[in-house]
């Protein structure tokens, strides 16, 4: 691609090339010239109702898609998303940010413009902190080259980057000296060898190996060679509340979602029982961890991440995920024939009684209704705890940030989700105080003849931290959730007090493929998951210990 092509230009048809068919976003002044540009390219502009909603839509995208967009005006937009790509830096989803700015023209003597903080490039450096790769497009001559570089970083990272557009520098040339781009970081081949040596002697030599599939495995595109491994090994593998569904959960090696004592029983002693752990892309965060009721002997462990590799207390820092991954493929270790397990069919049928509904029947009921055309998607709560435990056999469609762990997330989460793959029909479970912070983007996905499920679990406030520590802190105010749709005039809603409700409303729902619904489950405050009880049960016995 050679030769004179505009800023702009240069910029909408990079992102085309690289599969992105939609950008979500906020309009403001500073950047209405480019959103012109952007209506009149191939790509799709998705209009939410906030930023905030628009950042989490194109994170979920980006985790379905492997790139999502988002583009808002100057400060007040962008400060807005400084969450949502926090939460994609830390959960490493390649979001790329795009921001209008003032012109060049306009900054002479340093005016103070609307939507000004303190210098004009005040949300550049606020941006350089949350992103791998930051750029402003004041150097137009060098511009393609700009949007190449950061572009290429978000890939490489599966992490954030920032672009920042002068808005009278939009339809200025700059020149296209095609597409070279730094190569990807290669692994030293020394180091790797020398690893995989020990690694190889290690895992032959143990009798419980056991394997942890983090959530690079997803970013990175190795589901299927790491597959190839298990199958060729006989390995078992968890996976964590973080990288729930990177593969499948049907498989007959799958051991469950280990997250310390919080998890369920059989992944817990299978993992803490290992004599040799191998984690691959794993994040060794508190949730993962079980608020830290993980007992892991590093002594046992192999990990590998895109930062480096260790294996038990030998570091090594140039050896990176892929390239290991690779090597342990042609190691040809030995085929184990025990570690199998009987998979459980999926439950056909779920008696429904009209009596009052549980969050525990609930999900019973969800185990039997989630098949391969939903993608499911839990916001923080009791929402994501309970889910944990659901039963995902179609890899990579459960979205959840159970690191960073942002409420808000799910419902602008399924617009991006099901515009990434509209093979999938989106089904949100979120906490009522969750979606008051988020929950009228259910009007965008309206607008744009989407059709999210979104379950509101109803129990009159922050339900998981009343068992931690309560007040009047953990209020919120009474919505009637159910009658938004008549507010936004699209979609149904659904009062649901039964276990009969349940089930007649979340069919009526599925049957309605054009349009959203809001299923309102009014729960008993008191009323947690098996997951959740556990979280507080082991916090409980933290916090006594730790008097005693």
């Amino acid at each position: 691609m050679e030769g004179k092509t505009t800023v702009s230009g240069y910029l909408i048809r990079r992102l085309i090339d690289l599969g992105v068919g939609h950008v979500f976003g906020v309009p403001g002044d500073y950047i209405l010239d480019f959103y012109r540009q952007l209506e009149e390219s191939p790509l799709q502009l998705i209009n939410t109702c906030d930023e905030q909603g628009a950042g989490f839509a194109a994170d979920a995208y980006a985790r379905l898609r492997g790139l999502g967009v988002v583009c808002v005006t100057y400060c007040v937009g962008g400060l807005k998303i400084a969450n949502s790509t926090a939460q994609a830096f830390a959960e490493k989803s390649p979001l790329v940010v795009i921001s209008g700015a003032p012109g060049l023209n306009e900054r002479h003597r340093n005016p103070l413009l609307h939507h000004k903080v303190r210098d004009f490039d005040t949300q550049l450096n606020i941006f350089r902190h949350l992103t791998v790769a930051a750029t402003d497009l004041i150097d137009v001559d060098n511009g393609c080259c700009e949007i190449d570089r950061v572009l290429a970083a978000a890939l490489r990272h599966k992490r954030p980057v920032y672009i920042e557009l002068p808005r009278d520098l939009t339809e200025t040339l700059c020149s296209c000296r095609g597409n070279s781009q730094p190569s990807a970081p290669a692994s030293d081949p020394n180091a790797l060898r020398e690893a995989l040596a020990e690694a190889t002697q290690r895992l032959a030599g143990a009798r419980r190996p056991v394997l942890i599939a983090g959530i690079e495995i997803q970013r990175f595109g190795l589901q299927q060679s790491l597959l190839q491994f298990l199958e060729a090994t006989g390995i078992p593998f968890a996976t964590t509340p973080l990288s729930k569904s990177a593969l499948c959960e049907g498989h007959p090696l799958f051991l469950g979602v280990y997250e310390g004592a919080v998890g369920q029983e059989q992944a817990r002693q299978a993992v803490e029982q290992s004599d040799c752990l191998l984690m691959l892309g794993a994040f060794l965060t508190d949730v993962n961890l079980g608020i830290f009721t993980a007992k892991l002997d590093q002594a046992l462990t192999i990990s590998s991440s895109s930062d480096g590799s260790s294996i038990a207390f030998h570091q090594y820092p140039e050896v990176l995920l892929g390239d290991f991954l690779a090597g342990l493929l042609d190691q040809n270790l030995p085929q184990r024939t025990t570690a199998a397990r009987k998979v459980a069919a999926a439950p056909q049928s779920f008696e429904a009684q009209d009596r009052p509904i549980t969050i525990r029947r609930l999900f019973e009921y969800l185990e039997t209704f989630i098949d391969e055309h939903i993608v499911l998607l839990a916001d923080p709560g009791d929402a994501m705890f309970a889910a944990t435990d659901l039963t995902i056999r179609h890899p990579g469609v459960f979205l959840s940030p159970a690191y960073y762990t942002s409420m808000g997330f799910a419902v602008p989460g399924a617009i991006g989700a099901q515009l990434a793959r509209p093979d999938l029909r989106p089904l949100v479970l979120v906490g009522d105080g969750a979606f008051q912070m988020t929950g009228m983007e259910i009007s965008t996905a309206a607008r744009f003849g989407l059709s999210p499920i979104v379950v509101v679990l109803n129990n009159g406030g922050y339900g998981t931290e009343r068992p931690m520590t309560d007040g009047s802190f953990n209020d919120i105010p009474a919505w009637r959730f159910s009658r938004l749709p008549e507010l936004i005039g699209s979609g149904q809603g659904f009062e649901v007090y039964t276990e009969s409700d349940f089930e007649q409303a979340l069919q009526t729902a599925l049957a309605h493929t054009d349009t959203p619904a809001i299923l309102e489950v009014h729960l008993d405050p008191d009323d947690h998951s098996p997951a959740l009880t556990r979280l507080t049960d082991t916090l409980g016995a933290k916090v006594r210990n730790s008097g005693s």
